[in-house]
């Protein structure tokens, strides 16, 4: 039987465990963890594009290693039906996000072409890729945009030779309901995000927060089992997030290590 291939990987700092982060990365931090697991992955990849595959064991796990890319994080790039997906969480609104995009696939396409030959007469395939970043910070922002390479001309061109969009949805509770719909976990994750916020708006420090909307969630049935997993490491994030400052600097250099999951899907 014909079958297509998914391949996914998580980028992730080497030391991301080890040094402060900014309050906003513990929702970061957790939105890859969920995601990480193939249920989770499986189902929010059927709702972003109306398919119905069933089977998440059929994800193979593999290593990417030594991976560098110049302290970029994607949460999540997957390939499948011969198409390239990239898929991030956003906590801040980033227009810059297709140049960082551009730079990113860069690497995967040479990672994906390392072994054709780039220079004869034939051409060579690559899958088409498509960005969506998810966003959930406290700015407004409309359900969907789209960024524009384009946008960030100096000067700007009225037909660019090189043009690649990012899909931003808002993921922020009360937003995009038909997708939060299909997926059960992304719905969950924008609601546990929701009840944090409310209790740090209510004056609860992040810590405090993150304990009470845990205990909540888990007496409501949204994210408990992952909730009732993970519950040491998601508190630790946000200990870790306490203890810099918004404005502290970031390396714009770290060394990435890069994991990949890989499945047989049935056409």
């Amino acid at each position: 039987m014909a079958k297509n291939t998914l391949t996914t990987a998580f980028y992730q700092t080497e030391k991301d465990l080890k040094h402060p982060i900014p309050v906003r990365a513990y929702k970061d931090r957790i939105f890859r963890m969920i995601f990480k697991e193939k249920r989770a992955l499986l189902a929010l990849y059927n709702a972003m594009n109306d398919t119905a595959y069933q089977d998440p064991e059929e994800l193979v796990i593999t290593t990417l290693e030594n991976a560098i890319y110049l302290g970029m994080k994607n949460d999540v790039s997957f390939m499948i039906c011969d198409r390239l997906f990239l898929y991030e969480h956003q906590s801040t609104k980033n227009p810059n996000m297709p140049l960082r995009n551009l730079l990113y696939v860069a690497d995967l396409y040479s990672v994906l072409t390392k072994d054709m030959f780039l220079y004869g007469e034939l051409p060579v395939a690559i899958p088409e890729p498509r960005f969506v970043v998810f966003y959930n910070g406290e700015q407004k922002m409309e359900e969907r945009a789209v960024l524009r390479l384009s946008d960030l001309y100096r000067p700007r061109t009225e037909h660019p030779y090189l043009e690649l969009e990012t899909l931003v949805l808002n993921i922020n509770k009360g937003y995009n309901a038909e997708l939060m719909e299909k997926c059960r976990e992304l719905h969950d994750y924008s609601a546990f995000v929701a009840l944090v916020r409310e209790k740090r708006k209510n004056g609860r420090n992040l810590k405090h927060a993150v304990n009470e909307a845990i205990d909540e969630c888990i007496h409501q049935d949204i994210m408990a089992d992952f909730l009732r997993r993970n519950r040491a490491e998601v508190v630790k994030m946000s200990i870790l997030s306490l203890t810099l400052p918004r404005s502290a600097p970031i390396s714009a250099k770290k060394s990435a290590s890069a994991t990949s999951w890989s499945t047989s899907l049935p056409k």
